[in-house]
This record gives C-alpha cells, sequence and structure tokens, in this order.
C-alpha cells in the first residue's frame, strides 16, 4: 500500500460526491465510479426540499436534529446552492389540534425555531393558499438544487486530486483472499460519456478501500461483494409533479400525520408536488402511474386550490433509500427511520476492505460523508479532520460578490440576475465570456456562456450540460431550446455526435411529459413535436432515409417545370422525389 490510501468511492449522487470532496480534501487519493450521471439516482429525483426537520419532529426527532443542524451548515457552504424560502405546517379544519400541537413541541425540542401564525398571517406569506385553513407553523425550511450541488462537490473532489468517472456501472466487486481490493466497471457507449478509458471497455479500479455510496442499489453491490448478510434496503418509491409557475414562494406542508400528497416546494421558476411512498422491489423498474399524479394535484389543491387550475408540465419519481436494521419487522416503510447508519462489512459480514453507508436525507448528505470518511481514516491511522462544514464549495467561496458582479457586467435583467444566483462566485470566470453572449434557453434564462462552461466540464453528454445548468428545464421542456443547446456542440464535435446528444436529451425530457398530457400541456406538447418532428424531421422521416429531397424545389415555390423545379415534383411536399 503507498503512503496515500487510495479509496473507491460507488455512487455519484449526494452521499457518494460529499463522500469524494471529503476524503480528497483529508489528503486520500480517490476515484468516485457512478452508472450515469451525476444524481442519476435518488439525489436527482427528490423534490428539492432543504428540510428544517420539521417534517420529522414528531415521529424521528434524531433525523430532525441532524437536519436543521446540516440545514444551517448548507446555508454556509452551499449558498449558490440554496433558497431560503421559509416553510408553513398548514392546519386544515380538519386536521386535528392535537397533532398540531405535537408538531410545535416537537420542533422546540428539537431546537427548530417554530412560530405560530394565524390564518391571516399564513395568507400574507402566501396569498393562494386556502381561504378556510386554521392557522400554521412557520419553520425555516427552504429549496435547493440538488444537481449543482452534486456537481460542486464533484469538482471541489477533483479540485483536490479526485478522479470522478461518470458512465461507469460497476460489473463486479473485486476480492481476493476474502477482502474487497478494488471495482471493475464498464464504460460507457454514447454521445459526450466523460470517460478516461475507451468507451465500451471494461476497467478494473483497484483500491486500498471500497465505499459503498449507492442508496437504493446498494444491495446489489453488497450481493456482488458476496455478503452473507443481505443490505436491507427497502426503496420507496416516491412521485413527484412538476407545475409550469411558482404558484407559492414558500414550501407549504401539510400539518397532518404521514400521508400521500402533502408538501409544495417552490423550485426555480416551478413548483413541485410531492409525494407518494409506494414500497418497491426493484429501484429501477416502477415509473409512475397516472393515479399518482392525479392524486398530488387533487390533494394538495386543498392548501392551495389554485393548484387546481394551473398547467402540469411533467412528472417523476424517486426511490428513497429507506435502510431497515435487522429484526425490525415494520411492516410499512414509511415507519422506517430516515436516520442513516453506517455499515461496516469486515464487522458485519467479516469481508474487509469496504464499508456501506445507507439510509438518510439529501439534508444530511454532507453529515454522512463526514462520519464514514473519519471511519476510513481511522482504519489507515490517519489524523486528518473533517473541513467540508466550513469550506465553501465553488461557487458560494464569497456569494456577497453578486451585487459587485451586477454592477461590472450591467446586469440588472432576470436573465443576468438568475445567471449569478446559479454560479454564485463562480461569475465572473463563466460569464468573462469572448464572443457574443445571447440566450440558449429563455425559461431557465440560461446564456451560451454557461452552456460552453457546461460543455467544458461534461462534453457532448447535453444531459450532463442541463444538470449544470438547468438548461431545457423549464416551462417549454426543451422545445425551444433542446436544439439551440445541440448547436452548442459545434464546432468541437462532428454532427453525429451533435444528433445524438439532441435525441437523447430531447427523448430525457419527454420521458417526465408522458403524464401530464391533458389541457393546454397537451397543446404545449402538440407544439413541440410539430417544432421537432416536421419542422426539424426528429422524428426521422422518410424523406432522409429512404429517398432524397429536392432542396431547389422550396427555392422555386412552383410545381413541376418551374425554374429550379424538379418534374412531377411540389414545393409544397418538400421536393420529395420518390423515384430516386
Amino acid at each position: 500500500m503507498s503512503n496515500k490510501p487510495h479509496v473507491v468511492v460507488i455512487g455519484g449522487g449526494s452521499t457518494g460526491t460529499g463522500i469524494a470532496r471529503d476524503l480528497a480534501m483529508r489528503g486520500l487519493e480517490v476515484t468516485l465510479v457512478e452508472q450515469g450521471n451525476l444524481t442519476h439516482g435518488t439525489t436527482g429525483r427528490m423534490h428539492g426540499l432543504l428540510h428544517s426537520g420539521g417534517r420529522y419532529a414528531v415521529a424521528d426527532q434524531i433525523a430532525a436534529e441532524e437536519c436543521i443542524d446540516e440545514n444551517r451548515i448548507l446555508r454556509d457552504i452551499a449558498s449558490h446552492c440554496v433558497e431560503m424560502t421559509g416553510g408553513l405546517f398548514v392546519k386544515r379544519p380538519e386536521d386535528t389540534e392535537e397533532y398540531f400541537q405535537k408538531k410545535l413541541e416537537g420542533c422546540k425540542e428539537c431546537n427548530i425555531p417554530a412560530e405560530v401564525l394565524s390564518a391571516e398571517e399564513a395568507r400574507e406569506i402566501e396569498p393562494y393558499l386556502a381561504k378556510d385553513i386554521d392557522k400554521a407553523i412557520k419553520v425555516p425550511d427552504g429549496a435547493i438544487d440538488p444537481f449543482r450541488l452534486c456537481v460542486a462537490n464533484a469538482a471541489s473532489a477533483e479540485e483536490h486530486g479526485a478522479r470522478i468517472e461518470t458512465h461507469a456501472p460497476v460489473v463486479d466487486i473485486l476480492k481476493e483472499d476474502g477482502e474487497v481490493v478494488g471495482v471493475e466497471v464498464e464504460h460507457e457507449t454514447g454521445p459526450g460519456k466523460r470517460v478516461h478509458r475507451e468507451p465500451g471497455t471494461r476497467e478494473e479500479i483497484r483500491g486500498d478501500y471500497v465505499v459503498n455510496a449507492t442508496g437504493a442499489w446498494a444491495g446489489r453491490i453488497g450481493e456482488m461483494a458476496g455478503l452473507e448478510k443481505e443490505i436491507q434496503v427497502r426503496p420507496g418509491k416516491g412521485v413527484m409533479t412538476i407545475m409550469n409557475t411558482r404558484q407559492v414562494d414558500t414550501v407549504v406542508n401539510r400539518c397532518k400525520p404521514k400521508g400521500d400528497a402533502d408538501i409544495v416546494v417552490p423550485h426555480e421558476t416551478t413548483a413541485i408536488l410531492g409525494t407518494t411512498d409506494v414500497e418497491v422491489d426493484d429501484p429501477e423498474d416502477y415509473p409512475e402511474e397516472q393515479w399518482e399524479v392525479d392524486l398530488m394535484i387533487d390533494t394538495l389543491s386543498e392548501l392551495v386550490p389554485i393548484l387546481k387550475e394551473a398547467r402540469t408540465i411533467r412528472s417523476f419519481w424517486g426511490v428513497r433509500p429507506l435502510y431497515e436494521p435487522p429484526d425490525t419487522g415494520t411492516s410499512d416503510s414509511t415507519d422506517i427511520t430516515r436516520r442513516y447508519f453506517l455499515l461496516d462489512h469486515e464487522e458485519r459480514d467479516n469481508v474487509n476492505g469496504m464499508t456501506s453507508i445507507v439510509g438518510g436525507k439529501f439534508t444530511t448528505y454532507r453529515l454522512m460523508a463526514e462520519e464514514i470518511s473519519d471511519h476510513v481514516c481511522e482504519k489507515f491511522g490517519i489524523d486528518a479532520e473533517c473541513e467540508t462544514d466550513t469550506t465553501p464549495l465553488p461557487g458560494s467561496e464569497d456569494f456577497s460578490v453578486l451585487d459587485n458582479y451586477m454592477e461590472q457586467y450591467g446586469i440588472r435583467s432576470p436573465i443576468g440576475r438568475r445567471s449569478t444566483q446559479r454560479l454564485g462566485s463562480r461569475t465572473d470566470e463563466v460569464l468573462d465570456y469572448d464572443g457574443p453572449n445571447p440566450t440558449v434557453c429563455e425559461c431557465e434564462a440560461v446564456t451560451r456562456a454557461e452552456i460552453q462552461d457546461g460543455i467544458e466540464g461534461a462534453g457532448s453528454d447535453l444531459n450532463a450540460v442541463r444538470l449544470r445548468t438547468r438548461g431545457s428545464m423549464g416551462n417549454c421542456q426543451g422545445a425551444f431550446c433542446c436544439h439551440r443547446m445541440a448547436a452548442e456542440l459545434y464546432d468541437e464535435y462532428d454532427e453525429t455526435i451533435a444528433y445524438d446528444a439532441w435525441d437523447e436529451l430531447y427523448q430525457e425530457r419527454w420521458k417526465g411529459e408522458r403524464h401530464a398530457l391533458w389541457g393546454t400541456q397537451l397543446s404545449q406538447a402538440a407544439l413541440k413535436y410539430s417544432l421537432h418532428a416536421t419542422t426539424m424531421n426528429r422524428d426521422k422521416d422518410a424523406a432522409t432515409t429512404d429517398s432524397v429531397v429536392d432542396f431547389a424545389a422550396f427555392d422555386s415555390g412552383t410545381a413541376a417545370g418551374g425554374s429550379g423545379g424538379t418534374t412531377g415534383t411540389a414545393a409544397t411536399d418538400g421536393g420529395r422525389r420518390e423515384d430516386e
């Protein structure tokens, strides 16, 4: 073993990237491998809530205390990822006073700032709340961008010498004499896969220690490692629905015991409704169903009636990586604690060289990373303190300079303000762009400079660029910007790569729209199809495959015999010549 231990981290979500950053900052050699893009799993499918801990203040107070502590830390170290919207736990007439008081007392016991508001005071904060609500409890909930935060963690890890490998699923755990000594990955092919080895090849990555931070997939890694005891992760599927605008500017929770459809989170330009909780066997094989989307809107409109009339632009689902300790025997997945657990497989399974971190919440990712990094350092006798609780992430080093950036660049428009909010202290570096800087994505106010910065970090994988910039994630879901983002790949990438990347981005956007096709959103989807399939032929019509297009016919504007035309060909059918 070298003087600098090499740790392989499996999983590129919030916990995995947090661990990679923490260990790299402590001086260890780190390689992180992720089967898809960063945030491919649960992290990229959450409702964007920065927990105050209020949701757990009655039934899971340890988790609540962890949340409020980390809430305060993330506000400091990830300020460009956080919007402190505040939160309300709203009581309707049919909700019990007893539970309202339990929630209030629970918040106080967990040191969560909590204030009782009258119905009138609550509606002063959120005018669209229902007229018949009773009262509310105000707590320091917030909204957080999981994509931006994970990219920042990965970037910080790389700055400290870590290797980040995306699109590299683990196909085997390497073992020698009963000890885990690394992983084997298969690098994926496809547009813009950011790999350090040839796509389509396998690579053995050997390490002195392996950390399993794969969340709902932790059991699969355990099986690969040949563990005698199952890692008892019980995936709980939650469906979320995205609305076309921010119907609220504050996180709105229903003040009642656990249940489906009880929260609205304002996030960037939208509002996210959540969520259901259905226990599943496979974390990848349970897409959302229509009843779940309907339930979300019908139930939450009791709190915010305007939701009933609003436009739904997409829905998505994720799986909570809930861990049930052995012999618990919980029958209802909603009763499983939201705490996290560190599983040392040497102690648990007599298998050296690997530890799993399971359970937990997005809000507590940094704390989870700190604890497992402490554990790894102890294994190797390394005395190195955690610094992630005080060291800002890239982009948050000096967030107070935003006003200066506004002045420096003359940015007073909403587009400029959105850019500086996303980029934070990186604004100077990114917006000091050599050349014209038009807006590429109007919905999310993303300019060419940001897209190009995303391409520099992610290659031609436009979905990875999307995660870094929010390009194509707004109201039109890429209708007016997917092709523009693909055009930004010119001239570094050839035509084939650009078209493949465009198609991949477009399909990812469409995947979430399928359960929102009614009313005005159906019209929006039809327009999107017309623009991309008809105007730009992205449905790959036979005109580009089985026949030849006579483009001169478009210039002539005439049928047979016209100047520049082709005999028997009309301009109105695109000049398609069936005889060639």
